[in-house]
């Protein structure tokens, strides 16, 4: 069977009605209730002339609105694009334009200037759909550029009842990921690969995909009444895979507005949080400095799972975390927006990412063939098996990204580096294109960061190269400390690395800054700390 992402919603919708979906900011939402404000939703917009296979970009922070767009869109055979909301308004015009988005929603009062700024250079926006007071400065943008303006409000006065069209696994998912170099990039995702492979085949605690609807819904009325924080934007890969998953488990959903440690913190006691998402350091520092401080006053016995995915998550982090609630079970993601959900890392003892043998994981060389178990050389992690069709408007990275192999075998290779070892288990080492060549030695940002990581003064840390006139690059460290820390030198910064890393991976030169500069949702910029580190 072909599955579409919006008939298994509904598919759920119907078999757990009365089952929590979504909370936000405390209030409450069944999966009936949910369901029948998506069809509003998804009315509002088909009488707004979107239709099937028209792009809108959700230009949103977290909120009700922000799901039931998504939903609805997809009810219409539309396709979302995700928009991060920091971005510039260069960078807001690139997605625009290179989504082809014939619609935006949006929502805050800055935001809606910004777009109406933006009518001129993106003609094909033809609709904009405002959340709550609209603009009088967007109102007037719109008339000179002929744009309609359309109440999301006015969905109220649409039938809750959904009469759509009959739907298909090939209906496309445009998911953009920014990465940490580049403008973003539109991966786009059959529905029914999206199922397979970043949904996990809607069966991420067992063996094997679920074959129809009805095998779903039989689950979700098995599936515990978890309840899983989502502290990510939704704008960001990671949320999206987990919001769908778990409403495809049946599970309720727990929304924030925004990250905000002290929320997240209050929510686990007042939702009965079970299972919090982050995205690497960037969120986990600032959770665990909060779990730490209230650990006396909020009661986290609901809590028993940490799930990072998207960055990296440290060590030391980690540990802090278990030592607040030591029978936490911390799950490490790997996976991408290119790639979906690949499984959990393990780390050993010399702070190495193992992730267990697969068969749709496998180690290639530059030729793509694949790199035997055992063997010392250094390869591509390439994934098989549901891979996305490509990027959207783009061959040639397409080409690059996601290669088909003499035998047909399309893959997926991100870059991500690591080795096979006898057993199959898959070392990672980092991502190639963070790779630094010190006088032909290879340094993999990722492991020195999680050495930096591990200091108990730095609360994050980001490696890239500098310029040496001898060795060509030297590894270098863009460093901030916690409040109150003593003044930290490159002297004691090389000294603690020393203790976990060959000599040549330490830092050669450091540079401290009162914030390590990260997207909203926790990716690291490599090119601020690069061009911070080389002058």
């Amino acid at each position: 069977m072909q599955f579409n992402l919006a008939d298994i919603f509904e598919t759920v919708a119907g078999s757990v009605p009365d089952r929590v979906a979504l909370t936000y900011e405390g209030e409450n939402f069944s999966y009936s209730q949910l369901d029948a404000e998506a069809n509003r939703t998804a009315n509002l917009f088909a009488q707004a002339g979107i239709s099937r296979g028209d792009h809108v970009a959700l230009f949103l922070k977290n909120s009700v609105e922000h799901v039931t767009s998504i939903l609805g869109l997809i009810k219409i055979r539309a396709v979302p694009i995700n928009v991060n909301y920091r971005y510039t308004p260069a960078e807001l015009e690139y997605i625009f334009t290179n989504s082809d988005s014939v619609a935006v929603v949006v929502e805050l009062p800055e935001h809606q200037r910004v777009l109406a700024s933006l009518f001129g250079a993106c003609p094909k926006v033809k609709t904009v759909i405002v959340i709550g007071e609209v603009d009088a400065e967007l109102v007037a943008a719109a008339k000179a550029h002929e744009v309609s303006v359309v109440s999301f409000d006015d969905a109220r006065e649409q039938s809750p009842v959904g009469e759509f069209d009959a739907r298909s696994g090939d209906d496309v998912y445009l998911l953009y990921t920014g990465g940490t170099t580049g403008y973003p990039k539109g991966v786009m995702w059959r529905h029914d690969d999206f199922f397979r492979k970043p949904l996990s085949g809607g069966n991420p605690y067992g063996e094997g995909a679920r074959q129809d609807l009805a095998e779903i819904a039989s689950a979700a009325k098995e599936f515990p009444e978890l309840s899983f924080l989502i502290a990510a934007p939704l704008m960001h890969g990671a949320a999206l895979y987990s919001l769908f998953t778990f409403l495809t488990l049946g599970a309720r959903v727990v929304l924030r507005r925004e990250f905000d440690a002290e929320k997240v913190v209050e929510a686990i006691e007042k939702d009965s949080v079970q299972v919090i998402l982050i995205v690497g350091d960037g969120m986990g520092l600032p959770l665990v400095d909060e779990m730490e401080r209230r650990k006396d006053e909020v009661d986290f016995s609901t809590l028993f799972s940490i799930t990072s995915g998207g960055a990296i998550w440290s060590t030391s982090v980690r540990d802090r975390m278990l030592a607040v609630k030591p029978d936490l079970l911390l799950r490490d993601n790997f996976g991408a927006s290119e790639s979906g959900n690949d499984g959990a890392f393990s780390i050993d003892e010399a702070g190495n990412l193992r992730m267990p043998p697969s068969p749709n994981m496998i180690l290639v060389d530059e030729r793509l063939e694949e790199i035997p178990a055992g063997s010392d050389d250094v390869g591509y992690i390439a994934r098989i098996g549901n891979v996305p069709l490509g990027y959207y408007k783009d061959e040639e990275k397409t080409a690059r990204t996601f290669p088909t192999r003499a035998d047909g075998t399309r893959l997926s290779v991100l870059g991500d580096m690591g080795k096979v070892e006898a057993d199959g288990t898959i070392v990672f080492l980092g991502r190639g294109s963070q790779c630094i060549n010190t006088g032909g030695e290879k340094v993999f940002a990722e492991e020195v960061e999680a050495a930096l990581h591990a200091h108990p003064a730095i609360s994050d840390a980001l490696v890239v190269p500098a310029p040496d006139a001898r060795m060509g690059q030297q590894v270098a460290a863009v460093i901030a400390t916690y409040p109150g820390s003593d003044e930290l030198t490159l002297e004691a910064v090389q000294e603690h690395c020393r203790k976990t890393l060959a000599g040549y991976k330490v830092p050669r030169t450091i540079v401290l800054v009162d914030e390590v500069k990260r997207t909203p949702a926790g990716k690291a910029d490599y090119r601020w700390a690069t061009t911070l580190a080389s002058t």
